[in-house]
């Protein structure tokens, strides 16, 4: 006897990788956010940019979940903070590594946490390394490698749980220009190889612009979105695409508006 199933109808994925709705934030009293919102659209590597103190850090923190907002909703691929799969890299690579594990250990650390066998944790950090051509001995421990060395065992410990979006909190500001140049390429090859959204605080506007699709400049606290750039020169993006026609008018017009905030 044949019995026919009756399929489940398609659910289309979320449009947003990250909707913020009325987003509220005091620090002692005195407002950083006030009824803030923000989508962000799937499959991009987003930037944050704006003035020192308007709160870009705090920003990734609470829509990562790493500290509370006071009031608002906050969504990853249509779903609360906690049911997201979320993947962080830190500023301060050096402190957020345990010194007395080797790097092998440090990036197999969140699978470990979840409680993956030991047979997992080598395939799934084999796998990273082969994929992204990662010349490193990990058996060796952090404080042994250069700082673009370290940072990149970081990014790789962010990926190796397969996150749905990876946040990364200044990531170049800690590197010397040589060093930054290194880590950009890496990170770009990345989002390239996995398509993983990006949510990423920047100081310097050259980088802002270089790695993103979408770069988004705030305000003086209050902090709002003053606007969403679009930057859609196609990857790989190389040093030649410093020169282009299309980064000096993106760089230019978020300069512009940056002077005009600080103007305020």
């Amino acid at each position: 006897m044949m019995i026919d199933s009756v399929s489940s109808p398609t659910v289309a994925p979320p449009e947003h990788f990250i909707s913020v709705q009325g987003l509220c934030k005091s620090f002692a009293g005195q407002p950083l956010y006030e009824d803030f919102n923000l989508d962000l659209p799937n499959n991009q590597l987003v930037s944050i940019f704006g003035p020192n103190g308007c709160g870009k850090s705090t920003l990734i923190n609470m829509i990562s979940g790493l500290i509370p907002c006071d009031r608002g909703e906050i969504q990853i691929h249509g779903k609360p903070i906690r049911r997201a799969r979320i993947g962080y890299v830190f500023q301060n690579y050096r402190d957020s590594m345990f010194p007395w594990m080797s790097a092998y250990d440090n990036i197999a650390y969140p699978l470990r946490v979840k409680g993956v066998s030991e047979r997992e944790c080598r395939e799934r950090v084999e796998r990273l390394i082969h994929t992204f051509n990662i010349r490193l001995d990990l058996k060796r421990y952090p404080y042994s490698f250069s700082g673009g060395q370290q940072q990149l065992v970081s990014i790789l410990r962010a990926l190796v749980a397969d996150p749905e979006v990876l946040f990364l909190d200044e990531p170049f500001s800690a590197l010397d220009f040589e060093t930054t140049l290194f880590v950009r390429d890496k990170l770009q090859e990345i989002f390239m190889a996995t398509s993983i959204p990006m949510l990423m605080v920047v100081h310097n506007l050259e980088e802002a612009v270089f790695l993103a699709d979408t770069i988004l400049l705030l305000s003086k606290r209050p902090t709002r979105l003053v606007e969403a750039v679009p930057f859609t020169v196609p990857r790989p993006r190389t040093p030649e695409t410093l020169t282009s026609a299309e980064f000096i008018e993106a760089s230019r017009h978020c300069l512009e508006i940056f002077r005009q905030e600080m103007r305020k």
